[in-house]
């Protein structure tokens, strides 16, 4: 059993979901137990919270209230899914973790970073992502993906907000530059694919091999 936990992120109409579902075939194919799940959602809280969350339209909810709700499906999401599925030593891939909020309510909504760092390490523990792809995409790339189709509550939100979460989801890689891989994702889905695959591959053979020895 090699168990992995493997994030996907980046914003709105980046293409996480079919990366995700891609990188989660592949993976089946090689005999790896997978789990997929999507934050926030995948527990029946988790779930009830996306609703208001993203399709309430009739609540006014602030930011701080909007960075509690999502903290709060995290961490049912964690202790019901994410951490005993680890332990069983399956590979755990989920749609948006952590990092979105630090972007979503920090850097573009002006909670303070600090302050949801703290309730990170309150809810999440030491628990963070083996690996945290970032999927990067021009605003006008993203926009013209979500014409056609129903936005959510976040989705709706204006172009300077758009631009301040990718400008933040940019920022923080920088700013922590061993902790996230970022992808151009205005590429082709299976070049976006291959690069995943590629580093997911590397941090499974560094797993494999013993400790204190890693690939270069």
């Amino acid at each position: 059993m090699m168990s992995l936990f493997i994030s996907i992120d980046g914003g709105d109409s980046c293409g996480k979901s079919t990366q995700i579902a891609i990188l989660a075939n592949w993976l089946r194919q090689k005999n790896y137990d997978v789990f997929t799940c999507r934050d926030p959602g995948s527990t029946r809280l988790g779930e009830a919270i996306r609703t208001i969350l993203l399709n309430r339209y009739d609540l006014d909810i602030c930011r701080m209230s909007e960075t509690l709700l999502f903290m709060a499906a995290r961490a049912q999401m964690l202790k019901e899914i994410i951490l005993p599925e680890l332990k069983l030593g399956k590979i755990v891939l989920t749609d948006r973790f952590f990092l979105s909020t630090l972007v979503y309510q920090g850097y573009a909504g002006q909670i303070p970073i600090d302050d949801i760092e703290q309730i990170g390490k309150m809810v999440l523990g030491k628990t963070v992502p083996d690996i945290d792809f970032i999927l990067d995409v021009p605003l006008e790339i993203a926009e013209k993906r979500r014409q056609n189709r129903e936005k959510d509550r976040m989705e709706k939100m204006d172009r300077i907000y758009h631009k301040q979460v990718r400008q933040g989801f940019l920022t923080h890689a920088h700013l922590n530059h061993e902790r996230f891989v970022v992808i151009d994702a205005s590429q082709s889905v299976d070049t976006i694919a291959e690069k995943i695959r590629q580093v997911v591959e590397k941090k499974l053979e560094d797993k494999r091999k013993p400790e204190g020895t890693k690939s270069f």
